[in-house]
């Protein structure tokens, strides 16, 4: 009778050690991580907009229409509710993926306007704040890598054996990524045409 438990205990223990729970467990949490740092990434990008915006007012009032533009765009990303549970939900990642490319969209906008202006080009606090936004665009570009890197390997295990089974049991399911808004209009080239 020793022998069957003590067979079984190490059967029992073979098998728990197999079963992905703890591998689940860390993927999981390093999704959240990743996703807390996307927010981050994203709030900081918004955080610098009002200042972009006023420093442009200053030397370019006459384009209130593109400063509208990117001032709604960022009230808009703020009426995006996100939270750390987000990601679990493909139609939130949608919507907040949508705002933040209208948001991206019109601050292009905003900088190609400042090329008409050399005295607005030339002053520090632009060149400083133009610096920033580059710099928080690269960040948002490394924090979502890392985030789609999480959800793609977490996926992975969720779907291979026999950790899927263990996914099963706990209610894991395989998460959705964070993709481009509108992925056929960036698969096509650009039209350059020097005629106009």
């Amino acid at each position: 009778m020793k022998v069957l438990i003590s067979a079984l205990a190490l059967f029992a223990t073979l098998l728990l050690s197999g079963c992905g729970y703890n591998t689940l467990q860390s993927q999981d949490e390093q999704i959240k991580a990743s996703w807390a740092e996307v927010l981050n990434q994203y709030q900081r990008r918004a955080d610098l907009v009002p200042n972009l915006v006023n420093t442009v007012k200053g030397f370019a009032s006459q384009e209130e229409k593109v400063l509208t533009e990117v001032t709604n765009a960022r009230a808009q990303v703020g009426q995006v509710k996100v939270n750390a549970d987000s990601f679990n939900d493909e139609a939130a990642l949608k919507n907040f993926a949508a705002a933040q490319g209208q948001l991206s969209s019109s601050l292009s906008r905003l900088l190609v306007v400042s090329e008409n202006y050399p005295q607005l080009k030339s002053d520090a606090l632009f060149r400083d704040l133009q610096v920033q936004l580059e710099g928080t665009e690269n960040r948002i570009t490394v924090a979502r890598n890392r985030y789609i890197q999480a959800v793609q390997q977490y996926n992975t295990t969720v779907r291979s054996f026999p950790s899927n089974l263990t996914a099963k049991v706990t209610g894991m399911q395989v998460k959705p990524s964070f993709t481009v808004e509108n992925e056929k209009a960036i698969a096509e080239p650009p039209k350059v045409n020097f005629g106009q």
